[in-house]
């Protein structure tokens, strides 16, 4: 879809559940890391393999609408210990 110079493209709800779903299936992947008990790892993996195929779903959608594919999600924010610790 093209858009007149200076206008930004419309933000879409499939636009914005790619990346909810893409940073859902990576926190999934952490607890499923830390998790203490087979069956919970095995659930939070299985979680997060379903949460990867809804961002597909939408960036399906998103690509039959015209849109850029949103494949670079935003970077996420981690924790990381002072350099001096």
């Amino acid at each position: 879809m093209a858009t007149p110079a200076g206008r930004r493209p419309r933000i879409t709800l499939d636009g914005q559940l790619v990346g909810y779903w893409e940073r859902e299936a990576a926190r999934l992947d952490a607890l499923a890391a830390e998790a203490r008990f087979g069956w919970q790892q095995r659930r939070y993996l299985r979680k997060a393999e379903q949460a990867r195929a809804q961002a597909e779903r939408s960036r399906a959608r998103e690509a039959a609408r015209g849109n850029a594919p949103a494949d670079a999600s935003p970077p996420v924010a981690t924790a990381t210990a002072p350099d001096g610790a």
